[in-house]
């Protein structure tokens, strides 16, 4: 039977530990890992090291024998929002905001009648802008 391949997506490992117990704790998962067969890709992965309350940028991490670039470095989207180190969201209303004026104008100016214009508010507008709030 030939080797089979196995994919593992969008895992996130969140720790309140010290930075060394992170570190024991990712040299563990990568021997788990290779016992397996499978690999990290670290240059997918983001860290994000807090430490009272601040981001700390000096942290790294590494997997594989690579290192897993930060937050800071390289913003991640998950869940259909992006996180950055700033660990604000106050852009997010102004995102809303923008993408709700550009669709409701495409929805007026397509043509529709309008009770289908309606129907595309409400079943295509309105999830697409509450899904990341």
């Amino acid at each position: 039977m030939p080797p089979l391949k196995a994919f593992m997506d969008d895992t996130t490992i969140i720790i309140c530990s010290k930075e060394d117990e992170t570190r024991r704790m990712l040299t563990r998962l990568d021997n788990l890992m290779s016992w397996c067969k499978m690999e990290f890709k670290p240059k997918k992965s983001r860290s994000l090291s807090i430490r009272r309350g601040k981001v700390n940028e000096a942290t790294t991490f590494t997997v594989a024998e690579q290192q897993i670039p930060t937050v800071s470095q390289e913003p991640v989207k998950s869940l259909g929002r992006w996180y950055d180190s700033s660990m604000k969201d106050t852009r997010r209303g102004a995102e809303t905001l923008e993408l709700a004026s550009e669709s409701l104008l495409a929805i007026n100016k397509c043509g529709l009648q309008g009770k289908f214009k309606i129907w595309c508010l409400q079943f295509m507008l309105i999830p697409k802008l509450l899904w990341p709030l």
